[in-house]
Protein backbone atom coordinates (compact mmCIF):
# COMPACT_ATOMS: atom_id res chain seq x y z
CA UNK A 1 0.00 0.00 0.00
CA UNK A 2 1.37 2.87 -1.09
CA UNK A 3 0.84 6.92 -0.20
CA UNK A 4 0.28 9.44 -2.46
CA UNK A 5 0.61 13.24 -1.58
CA UNK A 6 -2.25 15.02 -3.48
CA UNK A 7 -1.12 18.35 -4.44
CA UNK A 8 -4.22 19.32 -7.24
CA UNK A 9 -7.49 18.96 -8.46
CA UNK A 10 -8.72 15.28 -8.45
CA UNK A 11 -7.71 13.36 -11.89
CA UNK A 12 -7.63 10.05 -13.21
CA UNK A 13 -3.41 8.58 -12.96
CA UNK A 14 -2.45 6.58 -15.03
CA UNK A 15 0.75 4.40 -13.55
CA UNK A 16 2.84 2.67 -15.43
CA UNK A 17 5.58 0.48 -14.33
CA UNK A 18 8.64 -0.26 -15.58
CA UNK A 19 7.42 -3.80 -17.28
CA UNK A 20 4.96 -1.05 -19.28
CA UNK A 21 1.69 -2.61 -17.40
CA UNK A 22 -0.61 -0.45 -15.85
CA UNK A 23 -3.84 0.70 -14.67
CA UNK A 24 -6.25 4.00 -13.92
CA UNK A 25 -6.74 5.36 -10.42
CA UNK A 26 -8.55 8.27 -9.66
CA UNK A 27 -6.82 10.51 -6.71
CA UNK A 28 -10.23 12.48 -4.65
CA UNK A 29 -9.80 15.56 -2.35
CA UNK A 30 -6.18 18.21 -3.30
CA UNK A 31 -4.18 18.60 -0.71
CA UNK A 32 -4.65 15.63 1.30
CA UNK A 33 -3.22 11.79 1.41
CA UNK A 34 -5.03 8.59 0.55
CA UNK A 35 -4.07 5.13 0.16
CA UNK A 36 -3.29 3.66 -3.47
CA UNK A 37 -3.03 -0.04 -3.66
CA UNK A 38 -0.28 -0.55 -6.50
CA UNK A 39 -1.48 -3.50 -8.28
CA UNK A 40 -0.25 -5.01 -11.62
CA UNK A 41 -2.84 -7.69 -11.81
CA UNK A 42 -2.82 -9.52 -8.99
CA UNK A 43 1.04 -8.35 -7.65
CA UNK A 44 1.95 -5.67 -5.74
CA UNK A 45 4.20 -3.08 -7.56
CA UNK A 46 7.47 -3.91 -5.99
CA UNK A 47 10.16 -1.21 -5.42
CA UNK A 48 11.82 0.91 -8.29
CA UNK A 49 10.93 3.62 -10.94
CA UNK A 50 7.29 4.64 -11.45
CA UNK A 51 6.17 6.33 -14.66
CA UNK A 52 3.05 8.62 -13.28
CA UNK A 53 0.97 10.26 -16.30
CA UNK A 54 -2.35 12.75 -16.68
CA UNK A 55 -4.32 13.74 -19.54
CA UNK A 56 -6.59 15.99 -17.36
CA UNK A 57 -8.69 18.45 -18.77
CA UNK A 58 -8.11 17.49 -22.65
CA UNK A 59 -4.45 18.89 -22.64
CA UNK A 60 -1.64 16.97 -24.08
CA UNK A 61 -0.36 14.08 -21.51
CA UNK A 62 2.59 15.17 -19.42
CA UNK A 63 4.57 12.25 -17.10
CA UNK A 64 7.03 12.89 -14.51
CA UNK A 65 9.26 9.64 -12.66
CA UNK A 66 9.18 9.02 -9.32
CA UNK A 67 10.53 6.46 -7.08
CA UNK A 68 9.02 4.13 -4.56
CA UNK A 69 10.92 4.19 -1.74
CA UNK A 70 11.51 0.72 1.32
CA UNK A 71 8.28 1.92 2.92
CA UNK A 72 6.22 2.22 -0.72
CA UNK A 73 5.71 5.79 -0.20
CA UNK A 74 5.47 8.25 -3.50
CA UNK A 75 5.55 11.46 -3.76
CA UNK A 76 4.49 13.41 -6.57
CA UNK A 77 6.62 16.38 -7.76
CA UNK A 78 5.35 20.24 -6.68
CA UNK A 79 2.71 21.62 -9.53
CA UNK A 80 1.79 17.95 -10.63
CA UNK A 81 -0.75 16.71 -12.18
CA UNK A 82 -0.85 19.79 -13.99
CA UNK A 83 -3.94 21.69 -12.87
CA UNK A 84 -6.85 22.65 -15.33
CA UNK A 85 -7.24 26.51 -15.10
CA UNK A 86 -10.45 27.29 -13.55
CA UNK A 87 -11.10 23.96 -11.84
CA UNK A 88 -11.88 25.47 -8.30
CA UNK A 89 -14.52 27.35 -10.32
CA UNK A 90 -15.82 24.68 -11.75
CA UNK A 91 -15.84 22.12 -8.49
CA UNK A 92 -17.40 25.33 -6.64
CA UNK A 93 -20.46 25.55 -8.94
CA UNK A 94 -20.76 21.38 -9.27
CA UNK A 95 -21.01 21.51 -5.26
CA UNK A 96 -23.44 24.29 -5.61
CA UNK A 97 -25.72 22.25 -7.69
CA UNK A 98 -25.43 19.36 -5.68
CA UNK A 99 -27.08 21.57 -2.68
CA UNK A 100 -29.33 23.03 -4.94
CA UNK A 101 -30.32 19.37 -5.97
CA UNK A 102 -30.76 18.35 -2.55
CA UNK A 103 -33.12 20.98 -1.62
CA UNK A 104 -34.91 20.61 -4.66
CA UNK A 105 -35.29 16.94 -3.45
CA UNK A 106 -36.38 17.83 -0.02
CA UNK A 107 -39.16 20.18 -1.18
CA UNK A 108 -40.19 17.45 -3.52
CA UNK A 109 -40.82 14.94 -0.60
CA UNK A 110 -42.31 17.94 1.60
CA UNK A 111 -45.23 18.88 -1.73
CA UNK A 112 -45.96 15.14 -1.49
CA UNK A 113 -46.09 14.88 2.35
CA UNK A 114 -48.15 17.53 2.03
CA UNK A 115 -50.43 16.31 -1.23
CA UNK A 116 -50.84 13.67 0.39
CA UNK A 117 -51.72 14.20 3.83
CA UNK A 118 -53.71 17.36 2.77
CA UNK A 119 -56.33 15.21 0.35
CA UNK A 120 -56.53 12.57 3.20
CA UNK A 121 -57.77 15.32 5.79
CA UNK A 122 -59.83 16.86 3.21
CA UNK A 123 -61.64 13.94 2.49
CA UNK A 124 -61.84 13.27 5.86
CA UNK A 125 -63.28 16.70 6.73
CA UNK A 126 -65.74 16.98 4.13
CA UNK A 127 -67.22 13.26 4.34
CA UNK A 128 -67.15 13.44 8.34
CA UNK A 129 -67.23 16.88 9.91
CA UNK A 130 -68.64 18.81 7.24
CA UNK A 131 -71.29 16.35 6.07
CA UNK A 132 -71.23 16.32 2.43
CA UNK A 133 -71.86 12.41 2.44
CA UNK A 134 -71.50 11.89 -1.43
CA UNK A 135 -68.25 10.02 -1.75
CA UNK A 136 -68.73 8.69 -5.03
CA UNK A 137 -69.52 12.20 -6.04
CA UNK A 138 -66.75 13.52 -4.61
CA UNK A 139 -64.39 11.02 -6.08
CA UNK A 140 -65.70 11.75 -9.43
CA UNK A 141 -64.47 15.14 -8.53
CA UNK A 142 -61.10 13.94 -8.11
CA UNK A 143 -60.73 12.05 -11.61
CA UNK A 144 -62.32 15.11 -13.70
CA UNK A 145 -59.50 17.36 -11.76
CA UNK A 146 -57.39 14.10 -13.02
CA UNK A 147 -58.31 14.06 -16.58
CA UNK A 148 -58.08 18.05 -17.27
CA UNK A 149 -54.60 18.50 -15.57
CA UNK A 150 -52.79 15.19 -17.03
CA UNK A 151 -53.76 16.41 -20.33
CA UNK A 152 -52.51 19.97 -19.36
CA UNK A 153 -49.40 18.57 -18.41
CA UNK A 154 -48.50 15.99 -20.90
CA UNK A 155 -49.97 17.86 -23.93
CA UNK A 156 -49.31 20.92 -23.18
CA UNK A 157 -46.56 21.76 -20.67
CA UNK A 158 -44.68 18.81 -21.96
CA UNK A 159 -43.70 17.08 -18.40
CA UNK A 160 -43.46 13.98 -20.17
CA UNK A 161 -43.53 12.49 -23.29
CA UNK A 162 -46.60 11.38 -24.31
CA UNK A 163 -47.13 7.88 -24.81
CA UNK A 164 -50.17 6.40 -26.94
CA UNK A 165 -52.47 3.30 -26.90
CA UNK A 166 -51.54 1.04 -29.42
CA UNK A 167 -53.90 -1.39 -29.42
CA UNK A 168 -58.20 -1.74 -28.53
CA UNK A 169 -56.25 -4.75 -26.35
CA UNK A 170 -54.48 -2.02 -24.39
CA UNK A 171 -57.60 -0.16 -23.83
CA UNK A 172 -59.51 -2.92 -22.33
CA UNK A 173 -56.36 -3.39 -19.71
CA UNK A 174 -56.47 0.03 -18.80
CA UNK A 175 -60.35 0.52 -18.47
CA UNK A 176 -59.51 -2.52 -16.15
CA UNK A 177 -57.44 -1.09 -14.17
CA UNK A 178 -59.21 2.19 -13.91
CA UNK A 179 -62.20 -0.12 -13.04
CA UNK A 180 -59.79 -1.31 -9.98
CA UNK A 181 -58.65 2.08 -9.32
CA UNK A 182 -62.54 3.46 -8.85
CA UNK A 183 -63.37 1.39 -6.49
CA UNK A 184 -60.65 1.36 -4.07
CA UNK A 185 -60.66 5.16 -3.97
CA UNK A 186 -64.46 5.39 -3.82
CA UNK A 187 -64.36 2.95 -0.73
CA UNK A 188 -61.39 4.55 0.97
CA UNK A 189 -63.62 7.79 0.88
CA UNK A 190 -66.68 5.45 2.43
CA UNK A 191 -64.72 4.54 4.99
CA UNK A 192 -63.22 7.79 5.77
CA UNK A 193 -67.23 8.45 7.05
CA UNK A 194 -66.87 5.89 9.66
CA UNK A 195 -63.72 5.72 10.73
CA UNK A 196 -60.77 7.62 12.05
CA UNK A 197 -58.10 8.96 9.75
CA UNK A 198 -55.68 6.98 11.87
CA UNK A 199 -57.46 4.02 12.01
CA UNK A 200 -57.77 4.05 8.51
CA UNK A 201 -54.17 4.47 7.87
CA UNK A 202 -53.18 1.78 9.94
CA UNK A 203 -55.74 -0.88 7.70
CA UNK A 204 -53.87 0.85 4.36
CA UNK A 205 -50.91 -0.37 5.76
CA UNK A 206 -51.67 -3.99 5.23
CA UNK A 207 -51.34 -3.09 1.25
CA UNK A 208 -48.38 -5.66 1.48
CA UNK A 209 -49.99 -8.22 2.64
CA UNK A 210 -52.72 -8.32 0.59
CA UNK A 211 -50.20 -7.74 -2.74
CA UNK A 212 -48.45 -10.94 -2.21
CA UNK A 213 -51.68 -13.23 -1.66
CA UNK A 214 -52.92 -11.53 -5.12
CA UNK A 215 -49.60 -12.22 -6.46
CA UNK A 216 -49.70 -15.48 -5.02
CA UNK A 217 -53.05 -16.28 -6.44
CA UNK A 218 -53.04 -14.87 -10.00
CA UNK A 219 -49.22 -15.70 -11.02
CA UNK A 220 -48.66 -18.10 -8.30
CA UNK A 221 -45.37 -16.00 -7.59
CA UNK A 222 -43.71 -17.22 -4.36
CA UNK A 223 -42.24 -15.01 -2.14
CA UNK A 224 -39.17 -16.08 0.09
CA UNK A 225 -40.38 -17.84 3.63
CA UNK A 226 -38.76 -14.74 5.26
CA UNK A 227 -40.88 -12.61 3.53
CA UNK A 228 -44.27 -14.28 4.19
CA UNK A 229 -42.86 -14.42 7.98
CA UNK A 230 -42.71 -10.52 7.48
CA UNK A 231 -46.68 -10.24 6.74
CA UNK A 232 -47.23 -11.90 10.52
CA UNK A 233 -46.84 -8.44 12.33
CA UNK A 234 -48.18 -6.27 9.76
CA UNK A 235 -51.86 -8.34 10.16
CA UNK A 236 -51.64 -9.05 13.75
CA UNK A 237 -50.85 -5.03 14.08
CA UNK A 238 -54.15 -4.45 12.63
CA UNK A 239 -56.01 -6.73 14.98
CA UNK A 240 -54.46 -5.18 17.92
CA UNK A 241 -55.19 -1.40 16.87
CA UNK A 242 -58.78 -2.81 15.97
CA UNK A 243 -59.51 -4.18 19.48
CA UNK A 244 -58.23 -0.90 20.82
CA UNK A 245 -60.11 1.05 18.50
CA UNK A 246 -62.37 3.16 20.54
CA UNK A 247 -63.69 4.90 17.44
CA UNK A 248 -64.22 1.05 15.47
CA UNK A 249 -67.02 0.62 13.14
CA UNK A 250 -67.80 -2.61 11.75
CA UNK A 251 -68.36 -1.26 8.49
CA UNK A 252 -66.52 0.95 8.18
CA UNK A 253 -63.61 -1.30 8.55
CA UNK A 254 -64.98 -4.02 6.03
CA UNK A 255 -65.17 -1.16 3.29
CA UNK A 256 -61.70 -0.26 4.09
CA UNK A 257 -60.28 -3.35 4.03
CA UNK A 258 -62.15 -4.03 0.54
CA UNK A 259 -60.15 -0.29 -0.44
CA UNK A 260 -57.02 -2.08 0.66
CA UNK A 261 -57.50 -5.28 -1.13
CA UNK A 262 -58.78 -3.03 -4.58
CA UNK A 263 -55.44 -1.25 -4.42
CA UNK A 264 -53.19 -4.51 -3.72
CA UNK A 265 -55.25 -5.93 -6.83
CA UNK A 266 -54.87 -2.47 -9.08
CA UNK A 267 -51.01 -2.92 -8.38
CA UNK A 268 -50.77 -6.54 -9.27
CA UNK A 269 -52.75 -6.55 -12.03
CA UNK A 270 -50.83 -3.75 -13.68
CA UNK A 271 -48.07 -5.79 -13.43
CA UNK A 272 -49.70 -8.06 -15.86
CA UNK A 273 -51.41 -6.01 -17.98
CA UNK A 274 -49.04 -3.98 -19.14
CA UNK A 275 -46.17 -6.04 -18.64
CA UNK A 276 -44.89 -6.19 -22.14
CA UNK A 277 -42.39 -3.62 -23.33
CA UNK A 278 -45.08 -2.49 -26.11
CA UNK A 279 -47.67 -1.59 -23.40
CA UNK A 280 -45.78 -0.16 -20.79
CA UNK A 281 -46.91 3.21 -19.55
CA UNK A 282 -45.12 5.87 -17.15
CA UNK A 283 -47.51 6.71 -13.89
CA UNK A 284 -48.31 9.85 -15.58
CA UNK A 285 -49.68 8.45 -19.12
CA UNK A 286 -51.47 5.62 -17.10
CA UNK A 287 -53.01 8.42 -14.97
CA UNK A 288 -54.13 10.42 -18.11
CA UNK A 289 -56.05 7.54 -19.63
CA UNK A 290 -57.14 5.92 -16.50
CA UNK A 291 -58.82 9.33 -14.97
CA UNK A 292 -61.39 10.03 -17.68
CA UNK A 293 -62.15 6.24 -17.87
CA UNK A 294 -62.76 6.58 -14.09
CA UNK A 295 -65.99 9.55 -14.49
CA UNK A 296 -67.57 7.01 -17.21
CA UNK A 297 -67.66 4.60 -14.63
CA UNK A 298 -68.38 7.05 -11.74
CA UNK A 299 -71.10 9.04 -13.35
CA UNK A 300 -73.95 6.64 -13.47
CA UNK A 301 -73.06 5.55 -10.30
CA UNK A 302 -73.19 8.73 -9.21
CA UNK A 303 -76.37 9.06 -10.61
CA UNK A 304 -77.89 6.03 -9.18
CA UNK A 305 -76.45 5.95 -5.46
CA UNK A 306 -76.52 9.69 -5.07
CA UNK A 307 -79.46 10.83 -6.15
CA UNK A 308 -79.36 14.72 -6.94
CA UNK A 309 -75.91 15.35 -5.67
CA UNK A 310 -75.50 18.10 -7.90
CA UNK A 311 -78.47 19.91 -6.80
CA UNK A 312 -77.76 19.08 -3.25
CA UNK A 313 -74.65 21.03 -3.83
CA UNK A 314 -75.77 23.89 -5.43
CA UNK A 315 -77.73 24.09 -2.68
CA UNK A 316 -75.06 23.98 0.06
CA UNK A 317 -73.25 26.30 -2.21
CA UNK A 318 -76.01 29.08 -1.38
CA UNK A 319 -75.54 28.77 2.01
CA UNK A 320 -72.10 28.33 2.34
CA UNK A 321 -69.83 29.51 -0.65
CA UNK A 322 -66.94 27.62 0.76
CA UNK A 323 -67.83 24.09 -0.31
CA UNK A 324 -66.87 24.78 -3.90
CA UNK A 325 -63.91 25.85 -2.76
CA UNK A 326 -63.42 23.29 -0.89
CA UNK A 327 -63.87 20.46 -3.65
CA UNK A 328 -61.95 22.77 -6.46
CA UNK A 329 -58.72 22.99 -3.84
CA UNK A 330 -59.80 19.08 -2.91
CA UNK A 331 -59.66 17.41 -6.51
CA UNK A 332 -56.19 19.81 -7.63
CA UNK A 333 -54.64 18.14 -4.71
CA UNK A 334 -55.79 14.41 -5.63
CA UNK A 335 -53.95 15.21 -9.10
CA UNK A 336 -51.07 16.70 -7.07
CA UNK A 337 -51.00 13.61 -5.08
CA UNK A 338 -49.94 11.53 -8.20
CA UNK A 339 -47.37 14.25 -9.83
CA UNK A 340 -45.31 14.30 -6.64
CA UNK A 341 -45.46 10.67 -6.28
CA UNK A 342 -44.20 10.36 -9.92
CA UNK A 343 -41.86 13.04 -9.14
CA UNK A 344 -40.50 11.61 -5.67
CA UNK A 345 -40.12 8.15 -7.90
CA UNK A 346 -38.21 9.95 -10.39
CA UNK A 347 -35.69 11.67 -8.05
CA UNK A 348 -34.78 9.03 -5.31
CA UNK A 349 -34.72 5.38 -5.23
CA UNK A 350 -36.69 2.20 -4.83
CA UNK A 351 -35.66 2.10 -1.18
CA UNK A 352 -36.24 5.83 0.15
CA UNK A 353 -39.28 5.59 -1.73
CA UNK A 354 -40.69 2.81 0.47
CA UNK A 355 -38.86 4.29 3.81
CA UNK A 356 -40.79 7.61 2.85
CA UNK A 357 -43.79 5.81 2.13
CA UNK A 358 -43.56 4.15 5.77
CA UNK A 359 -43.04 7.49 7.25
CA UNK A 360 -45.67 9.46 5.68
CA UNK A 361 -48.39 7.18 7.23
CA UNK A 362 -47.29 7.67 10.81
CA UNK A 363 -47.02 11.38 10.20
CA UNK A 364 -50.73 11.17 8.33
CA UNK A 365 -51.96 10.11 11.75
CA UNK A 366 -50.14 12.00 14.06
CA UNK A 367 -51.45 14.89 12.15
CA UNK A 368 -54.86 13.63 12.39
CA UNK A 369 -55.17 13.38 15.89
CA UNK A 370 -54.17 17.13 16.82
CA UNK A 371 -56.54 18.06 14.00
CA UNK A 372 -59.46 15.69 14.86
CA UNK A 373 -58.74 15.27 18.31
CA UNK A 374 -60.13 11.33 17.58
CA UNK A 375 -59.87 9.48 21.10
CA UNK A 376 -56.58 7.07 20.46
CA UNK A 377 -55.75 4.43 22.93
CA UNK A 378 -52.59 2.69 24.04
CA UNK A 379 -53.41 -0.46 22.86
CA UNK A 380 -54.64 1.23 19.36
CA UNK A 381 -51.02 2.94 19.03
CA UNK A 382 -49.22 -0.25 19.91
CA UNK A 383 -51.28 -2.39 17.07
CA UNK A 384 -50.31 0.67 14.32
CA UNK A 385 -46.13 0.36 15.32
CA UNK A 386 -46.81 -3.39 14.84
CA UNK A 387 -48.06 -2.87 11.35
CA UNK A 388 -45.54 0.04 10.73
CA UNK A 389 -42.52 -2.39 12.52
CA UNK A 390 -43.49 -5.31 10.09
CA UNK A 391 -44.23 -3.13 6.42
CA UNK A 392 -40.68 -2.45 7.31
CA UNK A 393 -39.35 -6.15 7.40
CA UNK A 394 -41.52 -6.66 4.69
CA UNK A 395 -39.57 -3.76 2.20
CA UNK A 396 -36.56 -4.92 3.71
CA UNK A 397 -37.14 -8.81 3.05
CA UNK A 398 -38.24 -8.44 -0.16
CA UNK A 399 -35.08 -6.22 -1.32
CA UNK A 400 -32.77 -8.47 0.55
CA UNK A 401 -34.84 -11.53 -2.17
CA UNK A 402 -34.27 -9.69 -5.24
Amino acid sequence: MAQIALIAQPTFIAITTGRGKHHLQELSYARKKVSLPLLVGSRKMEKGPLFVSSNSGGERSRSVTVKVSEGGAISLPHGWPPQKKGSEDQIEGINRMKSSNRFFTVALVAAWYSSNIGVLLLNKYLLSNYGFKYPIFLTMCHMTACSLFSYVAIAWMKLVPLQTIRSRVQFFKISALSLVFCVSVVFGNISLRYLPVSFNQAIGATTPFFTAVFAYLMTFKREAWLTYLTLVPVVTGVIIASGGEPSFHLFGFIICVAATGARALKSVLQGILLSSEGEKLNSMNLLLYMAPMAVVFLLPATLIMEDNVVGITLALARDDSKIIWYLLFNSSLAYFVNLTNFLVTKHTSALTLQVLGNAKGAVAVVVSILIFRNPVSVTGMMGYSLTVFGVILYSEAKKRSK
